[in-house]
């Protein structure tokens, strides 16, 4: 499984435009292209930072959408008033213990390691933190994607509500503390976000 992720740069007074642009335009085409298995979009409202992601069935059917997905991404940043990156990535892990509803948020990391590590740090990813993970109050699901070309990845935590994620943030840092020190990785960034919506149809994959 594959996924690309468009990260926006919103203009704080569009982000309400471009969600309901996303929910009522984007949501419906990316459904409709061959290998498209969902789309999510997670909003930090105080950066203007928003991310779209789709998932996809495998590499080939994530490139063969690149030409149809152009002209809508495109309308897509024009609603958010923003600019945009894109990043494609492997989905190496996905684990639910519950599905996300209205109200749920996610804390992501982005990390640096050498891609040579990349096998070593899924293995410890489903041994070590996933359970850690489980254990956190209000937990959802976890996933982490990888790109092996760069050395980059990200992985996320989605929880039931923003009080959640506010009250296990402590555990979470010192569980990314030694996660980064037994991966030998470096953390890039870490950003918290509403999951405004949540339509991914990724299998469990832990």
């Amino acid at each position: 499984m594959f996924a690309r992720s468009t990260t926006i740069t919103a203009h704080s007074e569009a982000i309400d435009a471009g969600i309901a642009h996303v929910r009522d335009e984007v949501m419906p085409a990316v459904d409709a292209i061959d290998g498209c298995v969902g789309l999510s979009l997670m909003v930090d409202r105080e950066s203007g930072r928003c991310i779209a992601t789709t998932a996809w069935r495998s590499h080939d059917a994530m490139q063969a959408s690149a030409p149809i997905l152009a002209p809508i991404r495109h309308r897509a940043v024009e609603a958010f008033a923003g600019s945009a990156t894109i990043d494609e990535w492997e989905i190496a892990v996905v684990h639910r213990e519950q599905y996300a509803a209205p109200g749920a948020c996610v804390r992501a990391t982005w990390l640096q390691t050498r891609p040579e590590l990349f096998d070593r740090a899924i293995d410890y990813y489903r041994s070590a933190v996933l359970p850690a993970l489980d254990d956190l109050a209000g937990f959802c699901s976890a996933s982490l994607m990888l790109d092996r070309t760069t050395g980059r990845a990200v992985s996320s935590a989605t929880f039931r509500s923003q009080e959640a994620m506010d009250h296990n943030r402590d555990q979470a840092r010192s569980l990314r503390t030694a996660r980064l020190r037994d991966l030998g990785a470096d953390q890039l960034d870490v950003g918290e976000f509403e999951l405004v919506l949540a339509h991914l149809r990724v299998p469990e994959l832990a």
